[in-house]
């Protein structure tokens, strides 16, 4: 029997006990009214009222252009601690109360986010935010299983569930939380299914994760373990040979495979296709975390499974509507049963109140708007070609993990760019390993040409761009 068929066999008999049990829990979406009587039979915006373009807009380059004060630029260049606790009146005068303060600003550009398609800033997602506060107001007045699930939820869930080719989908708060509660619920169908009190050794399940997984995935696993359900084994990052060793070995039926599609740190992709031939040998559950690759990868910004054409050999797809959405959120692409068990015992779903309606309005808006723009991704993947070409590194995303080793090297050249009004910050431990201090910087299809060459003309006087791409693929990679 095949690995899919195995899993949900087992998903739909833990699903059947927790219905005996009386524990199956539902979503019943709700029909909000209206805060403004001249609208109240407003229903949800129609697809064809996005505004949508061809190329980028003015503005766009506010998803990448920003300010920061004059007193916050030098407290950064002495490394001096602050818990942002300043706040700075750009206009008007000055108000004692809150120790604000007229002041001069510096403008950055930025390179250090993960707003990739530069959707945070688009006329379509702010309308749809402020088209549903207004209507609505905030909401969600509790979690999904109380009364916070709307039909701007599902709404959402449905369209996901489309770009990623999959039955239907759970929308979480975060993407944080939407790893958290699959894990979790994922060591439930050990416990549910055991024959005794406890799990047996043959009955629990045995999860493989990358090294360089997420901390979430991590947690998730290690909150698992605490159920005793369980067994984890870590293999060598992207190390197909390590991983068929261990599935070989392993004698546990249940097996998991989780890894993160494009990873955050070092901007690598997962070996797609050398897990796809492992899961036809070993009949394990695929699980991917495609946070970084959800509308950056793929014709239709399907992600890193339609990048590599296994859309059908991907089981479960964990993402993010807080990265190239431009939004905030987290999402669980699975088929109906799955999303019943998960909805029933994923604690950090069940526990947490569901997102705020207008933040669904928009995120909604932002999967339409990135599936319709497809020229967004091209220009992202042409920033991607314009960083390789002007530099001789050779990066595969726009994700670009330059290491320069030491934390006080690190800082010093993220501080260097800030003079050059570049905003990229220093990644050091616990993040990364000691000694393998990074800048991380993240392309976005909002830069321009001319962007990536002031960027790369500011980093060239002090990072030996030869030295890096000789290295490049054998770079010491990041830990949590």
């Amino acid at each position: 029997m095949e690995a899919n068929s195995l899993w949900e066999k087992w998903v739909e008999q833990a699903v059947s006990k927790l219905e005996s049990l009386k524990l199956l829990r539902s979503l019943r979406p709700l029909y909000l009214s209206s805060v403004r009587q001249e609208v109240a039979n407003v229903g949800i915006s129609n697809e064809e009222e996005y505004e949508l373009f061809d190329a980028v807009q003015p503005c766009d380059r506010s998803s990448i252009e920003v300010s920061i004060s004059e007193s916050t630029y030098r407290k950064w260049l002495l490394e001096v601690p602050s818990s942002g606790d300043e706040i700075v009146l750009r206009e008007g005068l000055a108000d004692d109360k809150f120790g604000t303060c007229q002041q001069q600003f510096k403008r950055l550009i930025l390179f250090s986010g993960n707003d990739y398609l530069g959707l945070s800033s688009h006329p379509a997602v702010r309308k749809a935010a402020a088209k549903a506060v207004q209507e609505y107001g905030m909401g969600p007045r509790g979690s999904a299983l109380i009364c916070g699930y709307t039909y701007h939820h599902r709404l959402l869930e449905s369209s996901l569930a489309s770009l990623k080719k999959k039955e239907d989908c759970l929308l979480c708060p975060t993407g944080f939380s939407a790893n958290m509660a699959f894990m979790v619920a994922l060591g439930n169908i050990a416990t549910l299914l055991a024959a005794g009190n406890k799990p047996s050794k043959d009955e629990k399940i045995a999860i493989f994760s990358d090294e360089l997984n997420h901390a979430s995935i991590i947690d998730g696993i290690r909150l698992a373990e605490r159920q005793r359900s369980v067994e984890f084994f870590v293999y060598k990052h992207c190390d197909m040979s390590h991983l068929n060793a261990l599935l070989s070995s392993c004698k546990m039926k249940k097996k998991v495979v989780v890894t993160d599609s494009l990873f955050s740190m070092d901007g690598d992709f997962a070996p797609m296709v050398e897990l796809v031939e492992l899961r036809k040998k070993h009949s394990f559950l695929l699980v991917i975390d495609d946070a970084h690759g959800t509308f950056v990868c793929g014709k239709s910004g399907g992600g890193v499974a339609e990048e590599f054409d296994c859309e059908r050999d991907v089981d479960i797809c964990i993402g993010t509507l807080s990265k190239a959405a431009g939004c905030q959120g987290g999402f669980i692409a699975c088929s109906k049963k799955w999303k019943q068990l998960i909805q029933s015992r994923g604690r950090s779903f069940i526990f947490s109140t569901a997102a705020p309606v207008p933040l669904a309005a928009a995120a909604h808006a932002a999967v339409i708007v990135a599936k319709r723009e497809m020229w967004r991704r091209r220009a992202l993947w042409d920033r991607v070609q314009d960083f390789r070409a002007l530099t001789g590194i050779p990066i595969s995303s726009p994700i670009i993990s330059l290491i320069v080793g030491s934390e006080e090297k690190a800082l010093k050249a993220s501080r260097q760019l800030l003079k050059s009004s570049f905003h990229v910050t220093a990644i050091r431990p616990p993040t990364v390993p000691p000694n393998s201090c990074r800048l991380r910087i993240a392309l976005s299809a909002a830069h321009t040409t001319d962007d990536v060459k002031k960027l790369t003309a500011a980093l060239s006087s002090y990072i030996n761009f030869r030295d890096i791409g000789s290295n490049y693929s054998l770079n010491i990679y990041s830990k949590l």
